[in-house]
């Protein structure tokens, strides 16, 4: 059996429980690298002080915004990508690939330029205060420079998760997260580069997971063709890419909104408040990114079964992922909420209202995480499924719709813990309403089933007596 009718069975024939750890342990598993790498790099950048741990805080929102194009066109393209193999369609599968990969380079080099020259204006909007302002600028200009290779792996990193390829997803985020651990201590303390070697420790690392995906690529491992005679424009698959990507990008555009809403909020209260939620963002998006790496894995399979009509595949899919995902929560945020103080502890050594801030915030954080990969799975599904507009809803209830009213509103009344539990009663609020959404979404997936079968058995009847006529 060839590579590439290897990974159609793993889509379509292997068994639920089997293939979604084939696909998603292995992106599991890059993603939870990569998050650790992040960690390492808050941390080397916590010994040199609290402004500069504010300066990463900062400019955090905005290189998720950025890589949220890569996600615009790689997330929405491989849900696309994904039912196209289904249905066998590859010549089709060849152009929207091609389209996403290109153009989310060009769009994202355009990004990167504009927010460059408006840097310092930026970084005001996400909460600099100005003691943390020049080491955030030294910090963002050079990853913001270097964010277009990061642009291009997210884009790769998602379509070669549609085609099943997760150990290559896998390897391109190791290499380029072990290189930065080892790089981020040379360029920071060695070079005595201070939070600039930061961002040339990520920016070079970022290019080898390019280098990576570009092995892959001219190896001819891949199902699909990159050719630049292959974009198509057409109103089929720009639609098909944009409802998936655009409610991708608004996720990832709220995202970064809201931990700039709440650094606005916090910076309120002092510089060791703000650099307090440098960690917790991170150590949270370790247990999100994890999530999302096994969702990888579901993402392909789901969309393979919807296209491929394999309803009893598509709900074994389902489920599976929705157990796992939650037992998964659950147990990391009874770590956060159980270790919250030592946990924070590892990102700074002196100061005290930092870690004391910080155990608060990941506390709550924890103990809310558990409905986590429930709306998750059932935000992934409905862009799988071409639903854009529910998948959309969905996608920015719990850092927009829900979180933006909380965040204007508690903190008013209770100060910083009103900061500190914004995001825990936006998930809160998130996990009901997609209680209603998943319901309402089986049921029109079982009627669907029920007619297609109903179609079947007619045809099927209809068979002996054309056989008679013709006898």
């Amino acid at each position: 059996m060839n590579e590439q009718s290897r990974k159609m069975e793993l889509l379509g024939a292997v068994p639920v429980p089997k293939a979604l750890l084939a696909l998603g342990l292995p992106t599991m598993t890059g993603m939870l690298i990569n998050a650790l790498y992040n960690l390492a790099d808050t941390c080397y950048v916590g010994g040199l002080g609290t402004d500069q741990m504010g300066a990463v805080t900062v400019a955090f929102p905005l290189g998720q915004t950025v890589v949220g194009l890569g996600l615009l066109f790689g997330n929405g393209a491989a849900a696309y990508l994904s039912r196209l193999l289904g249905r066998g369609d590859k010549d089709t599968a060849d152009q929207a690939a091609s389209t996403a990969l290109y153009s989310s380079v060009l769009i994202g080099a355009i990004a990167i330029l504009c927010s460059l020259l408006f840097l310092k204006p930026i970084l005001n909007q996400t909460g600099a205060l100005e003691s943390v302002m020049p080491y955030a600028v030294s910090y963002t200009r050079i990853y913001l420079t270097f964010s277009i290779f990061n642009v291009f792996n997210v884009t790769m990193n998602n379509i070669v998760s549609s085609e099943g390829a997760a150990k290559t997803a896998m390897c391109a985020l190791m290499a380029g997260a072990v290189l930065n651990v080892i790089l981020d201590p040379v360029f920071i303390y060695v070079l005595n580069l201070g939070v600039a070697g930061a961002a040339i420790a990520t920016a070079v690392s970022q290019m080898i997971s390019t280098a990576v995906y570009l092995l892959y690529l001219f190896r001819k491992k891949s199902i699909f063709h990159f050719r630049i005679k292959d974009c198509c424009f057409s109103k089929e698959i720009m639609s098909e890419i944009l409802k998936v990507g655009i409610p991708t990008l608004l996720f990832q555009v709220l995202t970064s909104m809201s931990i700039s809403m709440i650094n606005n909020e916090v910076k309120e209260y002092g510089s060791s408040a703000l650099a307090a939620m440098g960690p917790l963002t991170k150590i949270m998006s370790m247990g999100t990114l994890i999530v999302f790496g096994f969702l990888k894995g579901f993402q392909p399979i789901a969309g393979f079964s919807y296209g491929a009509k394999k309803f009893g595949r598509l709900s074994e899919a389902i489920k599976t992922s929705v157990l796992w995902s939650t037992v998964f929560c659950a147990a990391f945020g009874l770590i956060t909420a159980v270790f919250p103080s030592q946990i924070m502890a590892l990102f700074t050594k002196e100061d005290a209202e930092m870690i004391r801030i910080g155990a608060a915030a990941l506390r709550a954080n924890g103990l809310s995480f558990i409905f986590f990969g429930f709306y998750t799975v059932y935000s992934f599904l409905f862009l799988v499924l071409g639903k854009a507009k529910e998948g959309c809803f969905l996608g920015a209830c719990r850092q927009g719709i829900c979180f933006v009213p909380v965040i204007r509103f508690l903190p008013g009344i209770a100060g910083l813990n009103g900061v500190i539990y914004a995001q825990p009663a936006a998930d809160v609020l998130t996990a009901m309403i997609t209680v209603f959404m998943a319901f309402n979404l089986h049921k029109k997936l079982s009627a669907e089933e029920s007619h297609m079968a109903s179609q079947s058995g007619a045809q099927e009847n209809s068979e002996p007596s054309q056989m008679s006529r013709i006898c």
